[in-house]
């Protein structure tokens, strides 16, 4: 006698699908659905976006906003900004025979004690020699540690993903020598609060 078949379970159908919200200093846009079957287990996730999805501006295609998911209420999943980075293509544009390019890294501590790693990037019109690639890039270090001290997490990251840090570095960094770009190219979120990262490990353990 032939065995009954075995009830195939559909796991899409026992999932709930949460709809994930950009923090609102992006302006709590919905820009994606998680289907998931435990709340705690949305906590973590990482969505990935352009600066085009959020501002409607195609100028800003080239730049990608990767945002992780702390939370729920409801079936509406919060975020905060993990990181952002130029697009290859983008940056490889920026290159120009014939000019420096200059390189800063810094990881920084906000004032609402968030750490993120920011790479700050410029490239000159033309050749730049040693002592003024140093000058340079004492200025982006400076100026981005500046305003770690004085902005919130959410205030430097807008400042980063939309261009005034870099507008910043270059009116001062211009008087070292003759820049046509400068922009925070990547940000890596390294560290939450420990307020977030409180509300966060309790999250998980419901």
């Amino acid at each position: 006698m032939s065995k009954a078949p075995k009830k195939v379970r559909d796991k899409w159908r026992s999932k709930d699908w949460y709809s994930v919200y950009t923090p609102s200093y992006f302006g709590e846009l919905n820009v994606a659905q998680i289907p998931c079957d435990d709340q705690s287990k949305l906590v973590g996730r990482v969505v990935e976006n352009t600066l085009y999805d959020i501002t409607g501006d195609f100028a800003h295609q080239s730049t990608k906003l990767y945002f992780l998911v702390t939370g729920a209420e409801g079936e509406r999943a919060q975020t905060t900004l993990k990181g952002h980075e130029y697009s290859a293509d983008y940056l490889r544009s920026l290159v120009r025979r014939g000019s420096s390019r200059v390189d800063c890294i810094a990881e920084v501590m906000t004032k609402d004690r968030f750490s993120t790693m920011v790479s700050i990037v410029a490239f000159a019109r033309g050749r730049l020699n040693a002592s003024q690639q140093h000058a340079v890039r004492a200025v982006m270090r400076k100026i981005v540690e500046e305003k770690a001290k004085s902005l919130t997490y959410d205030q430097l990251s807008q400042e980063m993903v939309l261009g005034k840090v870099g507008s910043d570095v270059y009116n001062e960094a211009k008087k070292i020598a003759p820049l046509r770009h400068v922009g925070v190219r990547k940000s890596r979120l390294t560290k939450l609060s420990p307020e977030l990262e409180e509300k966060v490990i309790q999250v998980k353990k419901s």
